[in-house]
């Protein structure tokens, strides 16, 4: 699997990123194994989770694997911290002792990413980017990004981050982006153009309504079929949705291809991204979106794509 630069950093992660959260709820350990020895296999290295992923047990399903299943050293592990049952929380108070919380879970003395899950309000960004700062200082992360900051949040950090040398540069904003979902394209994907920083784009099959398997009914087994996952799902299940699949479909027929390869190879090759991550619930799934890999789509299609999925 081609590999990308992180930013402006020297931290190089696969161009398909496989996401963690069903981990320990959807997806058993056995399954979970079955998938990371599957996208290891690929040449695939980015394996993202977060603190509050299944209560915790996402990340210590994957420290059981790391060096059980696959060799430590060919993952890059990346986690998040910032969201609680009450909110945001982006002190530093509780990102540091999230980090140990996670370090603890995952049976390791550092990760490579560590993330902020969201932008918190009610913290100061100094406060916010000291952690950071710390967290890599203290050598409890390589490298450190942020998750669902929006332009103009993640143009402060940036530029706070680089305003002062010594201070650890943001390499990533992680935020909801697909044919589905392309609010990104305002200001976020300009903002991490302009600071060095990459896209890591989670959800990039909107929410799995972009597979097709949404066209005609509800699956039994999907996450829209599941009490928890319903209202996520749903706000893709419309009409102005139901034309983009239907166009994803089409060129899929026309590049004898599957409709889940063609939405992966889209946001992969936008402007910006380092990596789509796929939150597969079977390695069977997970198989199915690593052909992705070898698509590049044809210039026509892309641009139609764009057509009818414009924001």
């Amino acid at each position: 699997m081609e590999q990308r630069q992180l930013g402006r950093s020297g931290l190089m992660v696969s161009r398909l990123g496989l996401g963690t959260m069903d981990w320990g709820e959807g997806t058993r350990p056995e399954e979970a194994a079955a998938q990371l020895t599957e996208f290891v296999d690929a040449g695939g290295n980015l394996v993202d989770t977060a603190d509050v992923y299944g209560g915790g047990r996402s990340e210590q399903i994957l420290g059981q694997l790391l060096n059980t299943v696959v060799d430590r050293d060919d993952i890059v592990v990346a986690t998040k911290a910032g969201v609680t049952p009450r909110g945001y929380d982006s002190s530093r108070r509780h990102l540091l002792a999230a980090l140990d919380r996670s370090l603890d879970r995952l049976c390791l003395d550092h990760v490579d990413l560590w993330q902020v899950h969201a932008h918190d309000p009610a913290t100061p960004y100094e406060e916010t980017m000291a952690a950071l700062d710390e967290a890599v200082a203290s050598g409890r992360t390589r490298y450190v990004g942020v998750s669902n900051y929006g332009g103009w949040q993640l143009a402060t950090a940036a530029t706070w981050q680089r305003a002062w040398p010594g201070r650890q540069p943001i390499v990533s904003d992680q935020v909801e982006y697909s044919l589905l979902q392309r609010d990104p394209e305002r200001e976020a994907v300009p903002a991490a153009l302009d600071s060095g920083t990459s896209i890591l784009a989670w959800s990039p099959l909107g929410r799995g309504v972009l597979t097709g398997k949404y066209r005609t009914a509800i699956p039994a087994d999907s996450r829209a079929a599941r009490d928890r996952l319903e209202d996520f799902v749903a706000p893709y299940l419309g009409e102005q949705s139901s034309r983009i699949v239907e166009s994803v479909a089409t060129a899929a027929d026309g590049l004898g291809v599957t409709p889940l390869a063609v939405a992966l190879a889209w946001v992969r090759d936008q402007p910006g991204v380092a990596a789509p991550l796929v939150g597969a619930r079977t390695a069977a799934q997970l198989r199915a979106a690593l052909q992705a890999e070898e698509l590049t789509l044809p210039d026509e299609i892309r641009d139609a794509l764009d057509d009818v999925s414009d924001v």
